[in-house]
C-alpha cells in the first residue's frame, strides 16, 4: 500500500477516492459535528424569516381585527337610528291620542251647548219663578231642582253674580249703575243669567256695571 492510499483510508479500512468532493464535504460536516459545533437555538428559530404564506395569513388576521370595531360602530349606529324612530313614533302616538281626546271633549261641549241653547227659555222661566217665590215647594219645585242638578253634573255653569269683576268674555253690559255698594267696574245687578258648559259660553250674562256715584 502506498502513502496516498493510507491517507485516504478511514478507520473502517475503506478506501475513498481522492477526487470525490461530495464525500469530502460530508466528511468535513461530520468532523465539525464531532468536534462539538453547536446546533440551532431558540433565538435562531425565532429569528428565521417567515414564508410569504405565513406573512399573508398574519396580514389577513390583522385586517379582520381592525375591521371588527368598525362593524360594531355601524351596528350601534343602526340601533340608535331604530331607537330614535321608535321614540318618534311614540311621540306621534301620544300627540294623536291627546288630540283625539281634546276633539272628543270639544264635540261633547258643542252637543251639550246645543242642548242647553234649546233649554234656555225653560231655564229662564224657572229662574223667574224662583225670584217670584212660585217654586218654594210642590212637585214643580222638585222637578226644577232635579233639572238643575242634572245639568250641573253635565258641566253646566251659571254666569253672573253680583260683586264679581266685569269680564266682557262672559258678561254683557246693559247699563252703568252709580252705586257705592259695589266697587266700580264690578257687576252691580244681574238682569239675565248666562250659561257656560266646558270652555264654551252658551250665553253671556246681561248685567249692570257699577260706576262712581
Amino acid at each position: 500500500m502506498s502513502m496516498s492510499d493510507s491517507e485516504n483510508t478511514k478507520g473502517h479500512g475503506q478506501s475513498v477516492p481522492e477526487g470525490d468532493p461530495e464525500h469530502s464535504a460530508h466528511a468535513q460536516s461530520g468532523e465539525q459535528q464531532s468536534q462539538g459545533e453547536p446546533g440551532l437555538t431558540v433565538d435562531d428559530i425565532l429569528g428565521t424569516p417567515q414564508s410569504e404564506g405565513v406573512e399573508a395569513a398574519d396580514a389577513a388576521s390583522s385586517t379582520t381585527d381592525d375591521a371588527a370595531p368598525g362593524g360594531d360602530s355601524a351596528a350601534q349606529k343602526l340601533a340608535d337610528e331604530r331607537l330614535e324612530d321608535l321614540r318618534r313614533l311614540q311621540a306621534e302616538f301620544v300627540n294623536f291620542k291627546n288630540r283625539t281626546t281634546r276633539e272628543r271633549d270639544q264635540l261633547r261641549d258643542f252637543v251639550s251647548a246645543d242642548m242647553i241653547t234649546a233649554l234656555l227659555p225653560v231655564l229662564d222661566d224657572i229662574e223667574a219663578a224662583r225670584k217670584a217665590g212660585d217654586l218654594t215647594d210642590g212637585p214643580f219645585a222638585a222637578i226644577a231642582n232635579k233639572l238643575d242638578e242634572t245639568l250641573t253634573r253635565q258641566g253646566l255653569e251659571r254666569l253672573g253674580e253680583i260683586g264679581e269683576a266685569f269680564d266682557p268674555n262672559i258678561h254683557e253690559a246693559v247699563l252703568q249703575q252709580p252705586t257705592e255698594e259695589v266697587e266700580p267696574d264690578h257687576v252691580s245687578m244681574v238682569l239675565r243669567s248666562g250659561f257656560k258648559i266646558g270652555n264654551r259660553v252658551v250665553r253671556a250674562a246681561q248685567v249692570a256695571v257699577a260706576a262712581q256715584p
